[in-house]
Protein backbone atom coordinates (compact mmCIF):
# COMPACT_ATOMS: atom_id res chain seq x y z
CA UNK A 1 0.00 0.00 0.00
CA UNK A 2 1.52 3.08 -0.53
CA UNK A 3 1.79 6.31 1.44
CA UNK A 4 -1.39 9.12 0.85
CA UNK A 5 1.42 11.67 -0.08
CA UNK A 6 2.26 9.90 -3.26
CA UNK A 7 -1.35 9.55 -4.66
CA UNK A 8 -1.33 12.84 -6.71
CA UNK A 9 2.54 11.64 -7.43
CA UNK A 10 0.29 8.42 -9.25
CA UNK A 11 -1.72 10.05 -10.96
CA UNK A 12 0.77 12.08 -12.85
CA UNK A 13 2.85 9.19 -13.77
CA UNK A 14 -0.74 7.59 -14.68
CA UNK A 15 -1.42 10.92 -17.27
CA UNK A 16 2.21 10.84 -18.74
CA UNK A 17 2.62 7.22 -19.22
CA UNK A 18 -1.29 6.99 -21.08
CA UNK A 19 -0.58 9.86 -22.89
CA UNK A 20 2.57 8.09 -23.90
CA UNK A 21 1.26 5.00 -24.35
CA UNK A 22 -1.66 5.68 -26.71
CA UNK A 23 0.52 8.28 -28.80
CA UNK A 24 3.48 5.76 -29.53
CA UNK A 25 4.36 3.50 -26.26
CA UNK A 26 7.17 3.01 -24.28
CA UNK A 27 5.56 4.90 -21.59
CA UNK A 28 4.98 1.55 -19.60
CA UNK A 29 8.82 1.69 -18.18
CA UNK A 30 8.49 4.38 -16.30
CA UNK A 31 5.01 3.41 -14.69
CA UNK A 32 6.42 0.03 -14.23
CA UNK A 33 9.81 1.23 -12.69
CA UNK A 34 7.91 3.79 -10.27
CA UNK A 35 5.82 0.93 -8.76
CA UNK A 36 8.58 -0.73 -7.93
CA UNK A 37 10.38 2.41 -6.47
CA UNK A 38 7.60 3.09 -4.74
CA UNK A 39 8.66 -0.67 -2.74
CA UNK A 40 6.13 -3.25 -4.74
CA UNK A 41 7.52 -6.93 -5.53
CA UNK A 42 8.89 -6.55 -9.18
CA UNK A 43 5.31 -9.24 -10.11
CA UNK A 44 3.26 -7.51 -7.89
CA UNK A 45 4.21 -3.89 -9.82
CA UNK A 46 3.54 -5.79 -12.82
CA UNK A 47 -0.03 -7.02 -12.14
CA UNK A 48 -0.72 -3.73 -10.87
CA UNK A 49 0.33 -2.15 -13.55
CA UNK A 50 -2.43 -4.06 -15.72
CA UNK A 51 -4.88 -2.08 -14.46
CA UNK A 52 -4.15 1.08 -15.27
CA UNK A 53 -3.22 -0.92 -18.62
CA UNK A 54 -6.73 -1.99 -19.22
CA UNK A 55 -8.23 1.04 -18.18
CA UNK A 56 -6.22 3.27 -20.13
CA UNK A 57 -6.64 1.71 -23.49
CA UNK A 58 -10.44 1.39 -22.71
CA UNK A 59 -10.42 4.92 -22.86
CA UNK A 60 -7.99 5.30 -25.79
CA UNK A 61 -10.73 2.71 -27.58
CA UNK A 62 -13.47 5.12 -26.63
CA UNK A 63 -12.09 7.85 -27.77
CA UNK A 64 -10.48 6.59 -31.43
CA UNK A 65 -14.68 5.28 -31.61
CA UNK A 66 -16.03 8.86 -30.17
CA UNK A 67 -13.89 10.15 -33.66
CA UNK A 68 -15.23 7.26 -35.78
CA UNK A 69 -12.04 5.22 -36.42
CA UNK A 70 -12.13 1.74 -35.76
CA UNK A 71 -10.54 -1.20 -37.36
CA UNK A 72 -12.62 -3.68 -36.15
CA UNK A 73 -12.97 -7.11 -36.61
CA UNK A 74 -9.55 -7.01 -37.90
CA UNK A 75 -7.64 -5.70 -34.42
CA UNK A 76 -9.96 -8.41 -32.38
CA UNK A 77 -8.85 -11.41 -34.65
CA UNK A 78 -5.11 -9.91 -33.48
CA UNK A 79 -5.66 -9.39 -30.11
CA UNK A 80 -7.47 -12.76 -29.80
CA UNK A 81 -4.45 -14.70 -30.87
CA UNK A 82 -2.33 -12.29 -28.80
CA UNK A 83 -4.58 -13.70 -25.48
CA UNK A 84 -2.97 -17.05 -25.94
CA UNK A 85 0.87 -15.85 -25.99
CA UNK A 86 -0.54 -13.30 -22.98
CA UNK A 87 -1.62 -16.23 -21.08
CA UNK A 88 2.39 -18.11 -21.14
CA UNK A 89 3.92 -14.66 -20.68
CA UNK A 90 2.14 -13.60 -17.84
CA UNK A 91 2.86 -17.06 -15.79
CA UNK A 92 6.24 -16.43 -16.51
CA UNK A 93 6.04 -13.11 -15.13
CA UNK A 94 4.50 -14.48 -12.03
CA UNK A 95 7.10 -17.37 -11.36
CA UNK A 96 10.00 -14.88 -12.36
CA UNK A 97 12.71 -13.92 -9.07
CA UNK A 98 12.21 -10.40 -8.61
CA UNK A 99 16.06 -9.49 -9.14
CA UNK A 100 16.23 -11.55 -12.33
CA UNK A 101 12.98 -9.64 -13.32
CA UNK A 102 14.30 -6.16 -12.12
CA UNK A 103 17.77 -7.09 -14.23
CA UNK A 104 15.15 -8.72 -17.62
CA UNK A 105 13.12 -5.06 -17.30
CA UNK A 106 16.47 -2.55 -17.06
CA UNK A 107 17.74 -4.19 -20.76
CA UNK A 108 14.15 -4.30 -21.89
CA UNK A 109 14.30 -0.23 -20.94
CA UNK A 110 17.90 0.44 -23.10
CA UNK A 111 16.07 -1.91 -26.04
CA UNK A 112 12.43 0.84 -25.76
CA UNK A 113 15.26 3.62 -25.59
CA UNK A 114 17.24 2.45 -28.85
CA UNK A 115 13.60 2.06 -30.27
CA UNK A 116 12.84 5.71 -29.63
CA UNK A 117 15.97 7.31 -30.75
CA UNK A 118 16.54 5.19 -33.81
CA UNK A 119 13.02 3.90 -34.94
CA UNK A 120 12.84 4.47 -38.44
CA UNK A 121 10.57 7.62 -39.65
CA UNK A 122 7.02 7.08 -40.42
CA UNK A 123 5.16 8.72 -42.69
CA UNK A 124 1.59 9.88 -42.50
CA UNK A 125 0.65 9.23 -46.55
CA UNK A 126 -2.31 7.41 -47.49
CA UNK A 127 -1.44 3.97 -48.25
CA UNK A 128 -4.09 0.99 -49.37
CA UNK A 129 -4.08 -1.44 -46.40
CA UNK A 130 -3.83 -5.12 -46.53
CA UNK A 131 -5.57 -6.34 -43.64
CA UNK A 132 -6.60 -9.74 -44.59
CA UNK A 133 -6.31 -13.02 -46.67
CA UNK A 134 -2.30 -13.82 -46.04
CA UNK A 135 -2.09 -10.71 -44.52
CA UNK A 136 -4.17 -11.54 -41.56
CA UNK A 137 -2.85 -15.31 -41.75
CA UNK A 138 0.47 -14.25 -41.22
CA UNK A 139 -0.17 -11.69 -38.76
CA UNK A 140 -1.85 -14.05 -36.07
CA UNK A 141 0.89 -16.08 -35.25
CA UNK A 142 3.17 -13.32 -34.88
CA UNK A 143 0.71 -11.69 -32.56
CA UNK A 144 0.33 -14.74 -30.60
CA UNK A 145 4.66 -13.90 -30.29
CA UNK A 146 3.82 -10.40 -29.31
CA UNK A 147 1.36 -11.80 -26.66
CA UNK A 148 4.28 -13.48 -24.82
CA UNK A 149 6.32 -10.15 -24.28
CA UNK A 150 2.98 -8.53 -23.69
CA UNK A 151 1.88 -10.43 -20.94
CA UNK A 152 5.15 -10.99 -19.58
CA UNK A 153 6.50 -7.29 -19.31
CA UNK A 154 4.09 -5.31 -22.05
CA UNK A 155 6.46 -2.05 -22.05
CA UNK A 156 7.72 -1.13 -25.26
CA UNK A 157 5.31 -3.41 -27.12
CA UNK A 158 3.94 -0.37 -28.14
CA UNK A 159 6.66 0.62 -31.03
CA UNK A 160 6.71 -3.14 -32.05
CA UNK A 161 3.16 -3.00 -33.01
CA UNK A 162 3.22 0.43 -34.81
CA UNK A 163 6.06 -0.20 -36.79
CA UNK A 164 4.90 -4.03 -38.24
CA UNK A 165 1.01 -2.84 -38.69
CA UNK A 166 2.19 0.36 -40.33
CA UNK A 167 4.80 -1.51 -42.87
CA UNK A 168 3.17 -4.92 -42.83
CA UNK A 169 -0.20 -3.85 -43.19
CA UNK A 170 0.35 -0.41 -44.82
CA UNK A 171 -2.06 1.04 -42.26
CA UNK A 172 -2.12 4.77 -41.48
CA UNK A 173 -0.89 5.98 -38.33
CA UNK A 174 -4.05 6.68 -36.82
CA UNK A 175 -5.44 3.94 -37.65
CA UNK A 176 -2.28 1.93 -36.67
CA UNK A 177 -2.87 3.82 -33.53
CA UNK A 178 -6.36 2.82 -33.05
CA UNK A 179 -5.73 -1.05 -33.77
CA UNK A 180 -3.00 -1.39 -31.16
CA UNK A 181 -5.14 0.10 -28.24
CA UNK A 182 -8.05 -2.30 -29.25
CA UNK A 183 -5.35 -5.63 -29.41
CA UNK A 184 -3.54 -4.58 -26.07
CA UNK A 185 -6.82 -4.25 -24.05
CA UNK A 186 -7.93 -7.77 -25.43
CA UNK A 187 -4.55 -9.13 -24.58
CA UNK A 188 -3.96 -7.36 -21.40
CA UNK A 189 -7.49 -7.96 -20.33
CA UNK A 190 -6.20 -11.72 -20.08
CA UNK A 191 -3.26 -11.34 -18.86
CA UNK A 192 -4.54 -9.67 -15.57
CA UNK A 193 -6.60 -12.37 -14.71
CA UNK A 194 -2.96 -14.65 -14.10
CA UNK A 195 -1.99 -11.74 -12.22
CA UNK A 196 -5.18 -11.74 -10.20
CA UNK A 197 -5.56 -15.54 -9.66
CA UNK A 198 -1.89 -15.05 -7.96
CA UNK A 199 -2.42 -12.43 -6.01
CA UNK A 200 -0.22 -10.23 -7.53
CA UNK A 201 -2.15 -6.80 -7.71
CA UNK A 202 -2.01 -4.23 -5.01
CA UNK A 203 -6.03 -2.93 -6.51
CA UNK A 204 -5.47 0.89 -4.40
CA UNK A 205 -2.76 1.71 -5.94
CA UNK A 206 -3.28 0.40 -9.40
CA UNK A 207 -6.55 1.76 -9.88
CA UNK A 208 -5.70 5.20 -8.52
CA UNK A 209 -2.78 5.21 -10.70
CA UNK A 210 -5.39 3.93 -13.41
CA UNK A 211 -7.15 7.58 -13.27
CA UNK A 212 -4.49 9.26 -14.48
CA UNK A 213 -3.66 7.07 -17.04
CA UNK A 214 -7.74 6.89 -18.48
CA UNK A 215 -7.70 10.80 -18.11
CA UNK A 216 -4.21 10.73 -20.36
CA UNK A 217 -5.05 8.30 -22.86
CA UNK A 218 -8.73 9.97 -23.69
CA UNK A 219 -7.06 13.33 -24.52
CA UNK A 220 -4.04 11.74 -26.29
CA UNK A 221 -6.44 9.53 -28.41
CA UNK A 222 -8.70 12.77 -29.08
CA UNK A 223 -6.22 16.02 -29.97
CA UNK A 224 -3.09 16.03 -32.09
CA UNK A 225 0.47 15.53 -30.55
CA UNK A 226 2.94 16.14 -33.04
CA UNK A 227 4.06 19.39 -31.05
CA UNK A 228 5.30 17.49 -27.94
CA UNK A 229 6.78 14.70 -29.76
CA UNK A 230 10.33 16.05 -29.29
CA UNK A 231 9.83 16.86 -25.38
CA UNK A 232 8.32 13.42 -24.98
CA UNK A 233 11.04 11.73 -26.62
CA UNK A 234 14.12 13.19 -24.33
CA UNK A 235 11.69 12.89 -21.14
CA UNK A 236 11.36 9.25 -21.94
CA UNK A 237 15.08 9.22 -22.78
CA UNK A 238 16.36 10.72 -19.31
CA UNK A 239 13.82 8.44 -17.07
CA UNK A 240 14.85 5.48 -19.22
CA UNK A 241 18.50 6.39 -18.42
CA UNK A 242 18.50 6.61 -14.97
CA UNK A 243 15.59 3.91 -14.08
CA UNK A 244 17.54 0.99 -16.11
CA UNK A 245 20.71 1.98 -13.93
CA UNK A 246 19.02 2.16 -10.51
CA UNK A 247 17.50 -1.40 -11.68
CA UNK A 248 20.78 -3.02 -12.77
CA UNK A 249 22.52 -2.26 -10.05
CA UNK A 250 20.48 -1.11 -6.99
CA UNK A 251 17.89 -3.93 -7.54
Amino acid sequence: MAEIYLYPLLILVGFTVGFINTLAGGGSVISLSFLIFMGLPSSVANGTNRIAIVISNTMAVAGFRSKKVSTTPFSIYLGLSAILGALIGAQIAVDMNNTIFNRVLAIVMIVVLLLIVFKPKLNADEMIEELYGKKLRVSIPVFFVLGIYGGFINAGIGFLIILFLHYYHKMSLVRVNASKVMIVLIYSAASLLVFIFNDKVDWMVGLIMATGNALGAWVSSRVSVKKGDGFIKTFLVLMILIMAIRLWFFS
